[in-house]
């Protein structure tokens, strides 16, 4: 009689290897960076649209007019920080150190916060100044691109949060390594888009 083969708890069949062992962790890894992958086209359209965009200002304020690049800077320099403090929780955690590990990474999210709570402040400011979404092409597209990266930013630190509470009631057990690496991941990914925002929307946008 054949045997049944094996399938995995979401009916499809695992992947093994030349050991003969399954490594979901393998699949988990390939899933994230496929899903890293689709954001990248996302904010590709996003980058493409302020490009056609960015300089329809339908007689209203431009870039030059409205960006304070020294609060922008500092919002910079404190997602650039936090993904650094971050690069420490992840040494922690290969040392199997879960204390090291809790303490980074919550200074990551703090930084995090900051960084949102800057960017959320610059929106109500401008809002209240009268360059809302609404008054111009520009702006609209300025608000699209920087607010879904601060959404990002808001669903990783929820996931950080949420992580840390994992981390603190099991430990460093495999699946939490797993999981660790996969935020290190989008964490640094939205660090290299906001580079990307930093100097094509803002520094771009101060120029004549």
């Amino acid at each position: 009689m054949l045997s049944p083969i094996p399938v995995t708890a979401n009916g499809t069949p695992p992947v093994f290897y030349d050991d003969g062992t399954h490594h979901p962790e393998q699949g988990t890894l390939l899933g994230f960076w496929l899903y890293l992958m689709s954001d990248c086209l996302l904010f590709a359209v996003l980058f493409a649209v302020y490009a056609v965009l960015g300089r329809s200002y339908a007689a209203g304020p431009s870039g030059a007019d409205l960006f304070d690049l020294p609060i922008v800077a500092a919002n910079t320099a404190l997602l650039l920080f936090s993904s650094i403090t971050y690069g420490f929780a992840m040494i922690g955690m290969q040392a199997g150190k879960k204390k090291q590990v809790l303490a980074w990474l919550a200074v990551t999210g703090l930084l995090g916060l900051g960084f949102l709570s800057l960017e959320l402040t610059e929106f109500a400011h401008l809002i209240h100044e009268g360059a809302g979404p609404g008054r111009s092409a520009f702006l609209s597209s300025f608000f699209t691109l920087v607010g879904t990266h601060g959404l990002h930013v808001t669903f990783g630190t929820i996931w950080l949060v949420t992580l840390m509470v994992q981390v603190n009631k099991l430990g460093l057990i495999k699946e939490n390594k797993r999981r660790l690496v996969c935020l290190s991941m989008f964490w640094h990914f939205l660090d290299v888009v906001w580079i990307g925002v930093f100097t094509f929307v803002y520094l771009m946008g101060v120029l004549p």
